[in-house]
């Protein structure tokens, strides 16, 4: 089923076997699904929904050839410096940030070509899976540009700080598997969708609280380096210890061994 025109995203929910609910944010904007004005406005509307309301695991994926074809052009003409600068300050706002900040995994899976904001979103993401297919590029010296949506430090997060120069100057498209090799993208699989949907559910279903702990240790790690994800990490973790999925799966490992906790993400 493909969304109608008139709106550029499908935000679902699911609940898994377990009874954790994941919620799947899906690109349908026509075959190439470019990032136009109400692309970019349907995205912010989907991460706002799941940050008001925030499930127990996220997958960012798309319908048709491509996942993207980058950023509608038609976006940038006109604008002045400030102008520039208002709409990354707005996309870093609405976006990225909230995304890194959603209380639980998220995962985006490419099946074919992510180029500039996909790409630029799919690292603010906790997880990226391919499909053998899939290339990926931040190509905005086409029109001049440099990517603005945290691409460049997210790439250098990943991959280093020389690589993300390479494949944000050079302009060129990248294959999942190099990209792989160069730590950025997580694995990759034939069936990309259906690995990642599993990976959804399993993550959905584990201890939610715990990963929340984990995003905010490197987090922490992220912008004060190893001393200040150690300062915050007793305060993260220890908050763990009032939770019931802590306290369950302690009880379930000393009375019937390691594996057999279920989890309810409180």
């Amino acid at each position: 089923m493909t969304a109608p025109e008139s709106h550029p995203t499908r935000l679902e929910r699911f609940t898994t076997d377990g009874g954790a609910e994941v919620a799947v944010l899906t690109f349908a904007h026509g075959p190439l699904n470019l990032f136009d004005q109400a692309m970019f406005d349907a995205v912010i509307a989907d991460v706002a929904a799941l940050t008001e309301n925030p499930p127990r695991a996220v997958l960012l994926r798309a319908e048709g050839k491509v996942n993207s074809a980058g950023v509608d052009v038609h976006v940038f003409d006109g604008l002045d410096p400030e102008q520039g600068a208002e709409l990354w300050r707005q996309l870093f706002a609405q976006i990225c940030h909230p995304l890194e900040a959603l209380p639980c995994p998220v995962i985006y899976a490419a099946h074919g070509l992510t180029l500039t904001a996909a790409f630029e979103i799919s690292l603010a993401c906790d997880i990226i899976l391919a499909a053998p297919k899939a290339k990926f590029g931040l190509v905005e010296t086409v029109v001049g540009l440099t990517p603005s949506m945290g691409g460049p430090q997210r790439l250098a997060e990943r991959a280093g700080s020389g690589r993300a120069r390479e494949l944000v100057m050079t302009g060129d498209l990248y294959d999942a598997v190099t990209l792989h090799s160069w730590g950025v993208v997580n694995a990759v699989h034939d069936d990309v969708d259906a690995a990642a949907r599993a990976l959804a559910t399993r993550l959905a279903d584990g201890p939610t609280r715990a990963h929340d702990a984990t995003k905010q240790i490197v987090a922490a790690w992220r912008s004060g380096g190893i001393a200040h994800a150690d300062s915050v990490t007793p305060g993260v973790s220890g908050a763990l210890f009032a939770t019931d999925d802590l306290r369950g799966a302690v009880r379930s490992f000393l009375d019937v061994g390691p594996g057999k906790a279920v989890y309810s993400g409180k």
